[in-house]
């Protein structure tokens, strides 16, 4: 019994570790989408959202027929989801895929996990207290990690675009409605009813402001393959890994887990897309990515 245990445990860090690499892989297709296909953040994230949308909600049909509906039959939570489709959903994905353009898939990925810090100094504020002792320390990394990665020590330039550095602060922002707006919206319907609904109705919305099909993008094979590792192995693929691994390890560890997603992103610009890091972008890496262990794992150390 306890040997079975055993193995679903590690059969789930190796399902959400998947689903963390699935997502880092999809940043890095949006990045040579960008660089050699005449990709941009907004058509991207039209064409991503509605087709990733249609993808969630066709399986939340195939799961759980009428059931899928069940959110629009409450006024309340109607108004939330499509609250959160638009100032949760599509405002991280736009700025995260523009952090993107405007840097590459590495940076972009390790600047948007900053949001932990963002949450943080959230709650604080809610619950009229200071910050602790770790996260205090957990604010200092971060801070000095996006000093590095910005100005690689130097106070009187900047090393990355303004744009750059805008649009990953951002993203990190963006996170921070992505994951509170829905509240237990998620555990209540379900992740194809909520992220389903609010990705297919904000990609509608891009769809028709962007109207991608006048982008002159370079369509081709590698086009179309990037494109499906953006919509399909970054969105539909991903979150389900992720989902079912949390499912088997808890969400704490799974939380922790996910960060596998800025490593793998950082790997695959070096080696795949062949984007140049120095040795300080790499401490500022790691000094970000440290933050989110640390709050990771603050939880279980205060029990």
């Amino acid at each position: 019994m306890i040997r079975s245990k055993d193995n679903r445990k590690k059969i789930g860090y190796i399902i959400t570790l998947a689903g963390g690499a699935c997502w880092g892989f999809s940043g890095c297709c949006g990045q040579f989408l960008f660089e050699h296909k005449g990709g941009t953040a907004e058509w991207l994230v039209a064409l991503r959202l509605v087709f990733a949308g249609l993808i969630l909600t066709s399986i939340g049909f195939l799961r759980d027929g009428k059931r899928n509906m069940r959110v629009f039959k409450n006024r309340g939570d109607t108004g939330r989801l499509l609250v959160f489709s638009f100032a949760g959903i599509a405002l991280s994905q736009y700025t995260y895929f523009a952090a993107i353009q405007h840097s590459n898939a590495g940076t972009a990925t390790v600047l948007q996990y900053l949001f932990p810090i963002f949450i943080l100094a959230v709650l604080c504020i809610q619950e009229m207290r200071k910050p602790g002792r770790l996260e205090v320390f957990a604010i200092f990394l971060s801070l000095t990690g996006t000093f590095l990665l910005g100005t690689h020590g130097d106070f009187t330039s900047l090393h990355m675009t303004p744009q750059a550095l805008g649009y990953g602060l951002a993203a990190a922002a963006a996170a921070v409605l992505y994951n509170m707006l829905p509240g237990n919206m998620i555990q209540k319907y379900g992740l194809f009813q909520i992220v389903g609904f609010g990705m297919l109705f904000s990609g509608l919305v891009f769809l028709g402001v962007i109207r991608p099909w006048r982008y002159e993008v370079i369509w081709d094979m590698e086009t179309a393959a990037t494109l499906f590792g953006v919509i399909v192995i970054g969105t539909a693929l991903g979150f389900g890994l992720y989902l079912r691994g949390v499912s088997l390890v808890g969400p704490l560890t799974g939380s922790l887990l996910a960060s596998v997603e800025p490593v793998v992103a950082v790997i695959l610009s070096a080696f795949w897309l062949h984007t140049s890091f120095i040795a300080i972008d790499l401490a500022g890496f790691a000094m970000i990515l440290c933050t989110v262990m640390l709050l990771s794992l603050r939880p279980a150390r205060q029990k």
